[in-house]
């Protein structure tokens, strides 16, 4: 166990605290699930949960979205359980490093609520998603005025998305990818952004946009990967847990 507020050191191979990351290029309903309420506390900054003696997968998030993702690949979380952080920048932090740090708290806390509640040992995945223009990092957009200052900074320009994607394995092991896209945005009129305001699915996302939604429209260019920017990479969150002898597809044959 490791606590949330632990630093990691920045390296590319293994990392003190068991994180291995590739060397590989940064870029590029059936059955019944236990979702689990936050309740947070400000030693232990993750939701208690229930045992789940039969628990195989954990998702550390309340993102419907990630969980979507999930499940359009045919992977079923057993449980969600969200971890509830300090999500503030550090300052000085650059938004790579942000990302990293934020998943692998987010997978901490996670982790601590696991063993308070001694679930036994799970693949546990935990995931976070930043923004930003240059180093200037967006904000998870909570109000109008937040997403408007967001999308006027997007309008016409390139941005850069970070996921980073963490996992635990039952043996206590330590994964982890970071993966950064790229997104270009149209010039976007004052009606555009108004129009878009009065959608009301900006709230809550990093940037103040929902790129699987209705701001599909204003992106002219997309490089890297469109999973990774709603909020989860497939290709690389797949490749962690076949790695660990998850059984990904084991359930494709019944999505027929």
């Amino acid at each position: 166990m490791f606590p949330s507020e632990q630093r990691f050191a920045n390296t590319r191979r293994e990392h003190p605290h068991g994180f291995e990351e590739p060397s590989a290029p940064d870029v590029a309903g059936g059955a019944h699930r236990d979702i689990m309420t936050a309740q947070t506390s400000a030693a232990e900054a993750a939701t208690e949960i229930a045992p789940l003696p039969q628990a195989r997968l954990i998702l550390a998030s309340a993102s419907p979205r990630r969980l979507a993702l999930l499940q359009q690949i045919g992977i079923e979380p057993d449980a969600l359980l969200p971890a509830n952080i300090d999500e503030s920048p550090r300052k000085a932090e650059a938004p790579r490093d942000l990302a990293r740090r934020l998943a692998r708290e987010k997978l901490a806390a996670a982790e601590a609520a696991m063993h308070r509640s001694e679930t036994v040992p799970a693949w546990l995945i935990a995931a976070d998603t930043v923004v930003a223009v240059g180093r200037r990092v967006l904000p998870k957009a909570e109000t109008p005025d937040e997403a408007a200052d967001c999308l006027r900074l997007l309008s016409g320009r390139q941005h850069r998305v970070f996921t980073t994607v963490c996992l635990l394995t039952p043996r206590g092991g330590r994964r982890e990818r970071v993966v950064e896209s790229r997104v270009r945005f149209k010039r976007l009129s004052g009606r555009e952004i108004e129009a878009y305001l009065g959608s009301g699915e900006w709230r809550g996302k990093a940037g103040g946009y929902a790129i699987q939604g209705l701001a599909a429209a204003f992106v002219v260019k997309l490089v890297g990967s469109h999973s990774a920017v709603v909020g989860l990479p497939l290709y690389e969150t797949m490749s962690l847990l076949e790695g660990e002898g998850f059984p990904v597809r084991a359930r494709w044959g019944a999505m027929a």
